[in-house]
This record gives structure tokens, C-alpha cells and sequence, in this order.
């Protein structure tokens, strides 16, 4: 199979949007404050989030490639979707929310597991994350949001792993450390 994703351009310009808060979390995923988005990252505080794995019957994941325009990781392929929930709100409920936001969809999700990590990103910003996975199965069209996503593909498990190995500058770094994460739960969810 080939990936030659379409690459739709955008203007490196950030939107100006309000700025919103994330959960700030300790390693048990116990609520123990809220920050502006941005501070967290910059300060690499543990906060809640989650990503969304997004299957066709065919059995291949949904990727998107995030839009030039995100504060980070712009022009990266990633999950289907990834975000935090606001503070109050419950994450299935943000999760469900945030893929309707980015892909135009409406999909029932399930949840698989929660991981945390620590990683350096560009700009100078961190993400420390309590992540929550979640996983689906969508067979429609999608309606992407170009705030939030350049391109889209679904692409074959096996292929995806071998280009991940081959190109892993091309993907985000919270998806290249969830997808072994993935795979092995869904190893074990089929025994």
C-alpha cells in the first residue's frame, strides 16, 4: 500500500482563540487543579487527556495530519483525534465532543486503557500527560475542520507500523508511544 497523504497547506498564523484550562492531575489521575493550557505545557505539569483510535471495518486506522496551525506538532501525523477535557467535564464525554470538533463525526467510543508520559515537543513546550485511550469504528465521510486537521487517511496496521519505524519524525510522539500500547491491548482483547 502507498501513503502519499495530500498535504493542504495552511497559514502558519495561531488562531486567536480564548485561552482554555487543562486538569491538572497526580498519578492517579486525581484532580488537583486547573491551569491555562499553555502554562501547563510550558511547566510540564502532569494534566489529564485522552486519544482517540478510530477503526473501519477493513480493520485500518484513522490518522489525521495536524494542521500547520496547531500550537504544536503541526503538520504531524497522529491519531484520530487528541485533546483534554475541560475542567468538570468527563473525558468520553470530551472525547466524543473533540471528534465531532476535528472530524466532522460522531462515533461511540470505548475506553481501552490510560498510559502517562513525558515528552519535549517543539516551541519549547512539554507534554506530560495522563492519557486516556479510547477506541471506535466509523465507516462514514468525514468532515474535517482545517483549524484542526491537514489531511486524513486510513491506513493498513502492518503498513502503518513499518512506516512509523522508517519515518518516525513524520508522527507525533504521544502517538508513537500509545500505538505499541495499542496493539497490545487489542492482541489481548482477541484471545
Amino acid at each position: 500500500m502507498n501513503f502519499y497523504p495530500f498535504c493542504i497547506h495552511h497559514s502558519l498564523n495561531m488562531m486567536n482563540a480564548a485561552p482554555s484550562h487543562v486538569v491538572l492531575v497526580n498519578e492517579h489521575d486525581e484532580a488537583i487543579g486547573t491551569m491555562e493550557k499553555m502554562e501547563a505545557h510550558e511547566k510540564a505539569l502532569l494534566h489529564r487527556a485522552f486519544s482517540v483510535f478510530i477503526f473501519n471495518d477493513k480493520g485500518e486506522m484513522l490518522l489525521q495530519r495536524r494542521s500547520l496551525r496547531k500550537y504544536h506538532s503541526g503538520g504531524l501525523w497522529t491519531n484520530a483525534c487528541c485533546s483534554h477535557p475541560y475542567p468538570g467535564e468527563d473525558v468520553l464525554d470530551a472525547a466524543i465532543r473533540r471528534t465531532k470538533e476535528e472530524l466532522g463525526i460522531v462515533v461511540e467510543l470505548k475506553k481501552a486503557f490510560s498510559f502517562t508520559y513525558k515528552a519535549a515537543l517543539d516551541a519549547g513546550l512539554t507534554e506530560h500527560e495522563f492519557d486516556h485511550v479510547f477506541i471506535g469504528n466509523f465507516q462514514g465521510k468525514i468532515k474535517a475542520n482545517p483549524d484542526e486537521v491537514g489531511d486524513y487517511a486510513y491506513l493498513d496496521m502492518k503498513y502503518l507500523s513499518e512506516h512509523i519505524e522508517k519515518y518516525p519524525e513524520k508522527y507525533t510522539i504521544w502517538f508513537r508511544i500509545a500505538l505499541p500500547m495499542l496493539q497490545d491491548y487489542m492482541r489481548k482483547s482477541l484471545q
